[in-house]
């Protein structure tokens, strides 16, 4: 959904800073910020699972793991959490929203304590918390590696040793990358802003109906480059995710399987209609033959008429 939300705003705003499609930019810019919050913790929720899968001690093994709790905390983490982020992110809104030259709308922060705690915080914590499962999963893989085949194909996980190990070096590689982007950001913004006093609701959101727009060209360079690196995270994520699992070994079956369903609904010959047979006698015909009708005259009725093969009606008498 993101990746679809920054291609319309970039469409749309293309060389353009005009204010339009208000609606539009109040939505997306509120899911944008739930899913800064919400990309990290599902890497987290990720990483948390490989290292209960592979921690040998650990009383949650692939087998006997409480799949109910898991998905528990799952929602409330990726789904549950981000909603509350995005109704939090009002209470440091300092306006409606902005409008950046070719990346369109973007969400308003009024920089102070409470945007910390609220906003930068708690995708920093998850990307620092989800390093270290992923430290933990791999540690782990690397000293148990032979014994991951069989643990895998006895147990209910769904996961092979190769899938496991592209999920652990997808997660570090996203968790390494978050977790760089959100120290940036929060530095980039502490430098271009500072920390503003938090003085009262009603100052933050004095003229919260205002909404900014900024041209390429009053953009510093450095600024330019670091909205360019935040954008191109969500985007980067999901080719990274596509060229680990989608090349794999178990996805390369599924796509031949797939071919092959596809090429026998297709290619399947359909049945040639057969006609019925009559039996032979009065009213059968035969092939290259032409039907004529007998009328035969009686005394006092007439018969109905017959059909024969190969004979001309006869004359009257």
């Amino acid at each position: 959904m993101c990746n679809i939300i920054r291609g319309v705003n970039a469409i749309i705003w293309a060389g353009s800073t005009v204010v339009k499609y208000k609606i539009w930019c109040d939505i997306t810019t509120k899911i944008i910020i739930g899913a800064s919050f919400a990309l990290p913790a599902s890497v987290f929720c990720i990483c948390r699972y490989l290292s209960q899968v592979a921690v040998p001690y650990s009383t949650l093994n692939a087998a006997n793991l409480n799949k109910r709790r898991r998905k528990i905390f799952e929602l409330v983490m990726c789904l549950g959490l981000p909603m509350v982020v995005m109704a939090l992110h009002y209470i440091v809104q300092g306006h409606r929203f902005d409008i950046l030259e070719d990346f369109g709308c973007i969400a308003s922060v009024y920089m102070s304590i409470p945007a910390l705690f609220i906003l930068y915080f708690p995708s920093l914590i998850a990307s620092l918390a989800g390093l270290i499962y992923a430290g933990i999963s791999l540690r782990w893989f690397v000293h148990r590696r032979s014994q991951f085949e069989e643990f895998f194909e006895f147990s209910d996980s769904g996961l092979t040793a190769g899938r496991y190990f592209r999920l652990i070096a997808l997660s570090v590689f996203l968790m390494c990358y978050s977790t760089v982007m959100a120290m940036f950001t929060l530095m980039v913004s502490l430098e271009q802003n500072g920390l503003r006093p938090w003085i009262s609701w009603n100052y933050v959101h004095a003229d919260w109906h205002r909404i900014d727009q900024f041209a390429r060209v009053l953009v510093p360079q450095y600024a330019w480059s670091w909205l360019l690196a935040i954008w191109y995270i969500i985007p980067l994520s999901s080719v990274l995710f596509f060229a680990f699992f989608g090349f794999g070994h178990e996805t390369r079956i599924e796509y031949i399987n797939l071919f092959r369903w596809t090429f026998r609904t297709w290619t399947k010959s359909k049945p040639a209609s057969v006609l019925p047979l009559d039996a032979p006698g009065e009213g059968s015909s035969s092939f290259g033959t032409f039907p004529m009708t007998v009328y035969e005259q009686r005394e006092g009725a007439t018969s109905p008429p017959s059909t024969s093969v190969g004979t001309r009606p006869a004359p009257n008498e």
